[in-house]
């Protein structure tokens, strides 16, 4: 599991997402992630950050006349139209879920297995029937994320954390070339949130996934993503350096709200400053 995969990125143009009565959940927004980044995408709560991702994995169509949306080579969206071919081109797309989106009752290698399920025949999907080498290699992809031991335990049973490295390991397996983190540590204990981290900037660096992760506080931004995009009322307000976006410089961009992004020792911090 540590070969270099094909590396992929993507670009968003122009992208508008309306909720009623003229409210913008995304307002023309663009972007673009090199092949083999770590970026992060930050914001305070409605910023837009959960519906830019869903826009990308073609979960969510933008506003019709609305720009395109294109990971590697496969346009996910044009015009407000998501490709009718669009489950074929997830396989390409890991998406992590904030609240780990497990299947409670089955064990974690069967968890990790469903990461296959896009590039196996159907009927084998829907009997979930699987061969000893994809066994194996799910397992490796346990022992990646430090928790192979755990293989034929309930999901249900595993702490937060662990859940959320066996929907990293789910993301290995499906041989995603790009990794979509929705708020990945948000439910998180400290400790849990950096070990997460550290898996993600590991898988980043060891297998070329490109990662784009949302993050609620601007310190794992810091420490861990090269780069950070910052929304604000679904517009992009800082494309840049991670290290540049000091307690002072955020106050700039964000106002009264910038408390709601920095950890309590950043807030004091801010306060003083």
């Amino acid at each position: 599991m540590t070969h270099q995969r094909q590396r992929t990125g993507l670009e968003v143009t122009n992208i508008t997402k309306s909720f009623g009565a003229g409210a913008h959940a995304l307002q023309n927004t663009s972007l673009k992630i090199e092949p083999g980044e770590m970026v992060a995408l930050i914001g305070a709560s409605g910023s837009g950050k959960s519906t830019l991702l869903r826009h990308v994995s073609g979960f969510l169509a933008a506003d019709m006349g609305s720009g395109a949306i294109q990971v590697g080579s496969n346009t996910i969206q044009d015009q407000g139209k998501i490709a009718s071919n669009i489950r074929a081109m997830r396989a390409d797309i890991g998406f992590i879920f904030q609240q780990f989106n497990l299947v409670g009752r089955m064990n974690v290698l069967t968890n990790v297995l469903t990461g296959m399920l896009p590039r196996v025949p159907l009927w084998r999907s829907l009997l979930a029937h699987f061969t000893e080498a994809e066994k194996l290699e799910a397992y490796d992809a346990l022992r990646v994320i430090g928790i192979e031991d755990l293989a034929y335990q309930r999901a249900s049973t595993l702490s937060g954390g662990q859940q959320q490295r066996v929907a990293i390991a789910r993301c290995l397996v499906q041989h995603a070339k790009i990794i979509l983190a929705d708020e990945p540590i948000a439910s998180l204990d400290p400790e849990s949130a950096r070990t997460v981290m550290d898996i993600l900037a590991k898988i980043n660096k060891e297998h070329g996934i490109t990662v784009l992760v949302s993050l609620h506080q601007v310190q794992f931004a810091r420490r861990y993503c090269p780069r950070t995009i910052a929304l604000r009322m679904g517009e992009v307000i800082y494309d840049g350096p991670s290290q540049d976006l000091t307690p002072q410089h955020l106050r700039t961009l964000y106002g009264a709200s910038v408390e709601e992004l920095l950890d309590g020792t950043e807030a004091v911090d801010f306060a003083t400053a």
